[in-house]
């Protein structure tokens, strides 16, 4: 009985894991997004030093960019608009620079005020020691800036939008 109920436990926890698959949306104007890794190219990462720990820098809070209605008429294929996001030590989004320059404005304008909004946990970077007893604590720590690059994909296909983005953080 107590092996029955651990294994339903168990289960329980791992489809809680599972990733949920998202159907584009239908509806004129509205996307759906979902994630996949983006080359991180000439961006430099933190050194972390000999008892230094680094922590956050994920994604809190986020709604993805709203295909831009205005081409929903054009119905254009697929376009692709890369953005660098740069994060201040609070976690708000403090720019968005594409490079290079977008294809079309408009699909980099939602880009822009979608991720804006975006917040993040904050980076911190803490340096620990031991006591003369081996005992680990906390010396100071400090947050951190960092940059994240994502690749926004808008589609329309018979005029349903769908929106996907993909990031990595560095």
């Amino acid at each position: 009985m107590a092996r029955a109920i651990t294994l339903l436990v168990a289960a329980a926890l791992l489809a809680g894991c599972a990733p949920i698959a998202r159907r584009p949306s239908t509806s004129s104007g509205v996307g759906s997004a979902s994630y996949r890794s983006a080359a991180d190219v000439g961006v430099a990462h933190y050194q972390l030093a000999l008892g230094q720990v680094a922590v956050g820098a994920t994604l809190a809070a986020h709604a993805a960019p709203a295909y831009p209605a205005a081409m929903l008429a054009a119905c254009p294929g697929r376009t692709e608009v890369p953005a660098r996001v740069i994060v201040g030590t609070d976690g708000r989004v403090s720019e968005v620079r594409m490079a290079p320059p977008p294809v079309n404005q408009a699909f980099a304008d939602a880009v822009r005020q979608a991720v804006l909004r975006w917040r993040y946990t904050p980076l911190t970077v803490s340096r620990w020691a031991a006591d003369a007893d081996g005992n680990s604590h906390e010396v100071d720590s400090d947050t951190r800036p960092f940059t994240l690059d994502y690749v926004f994909e808008f589609r329309c296909h018979a005029g349903h939008a769908t929106v996907a983005e993909a990031g990595k953080p560095h």
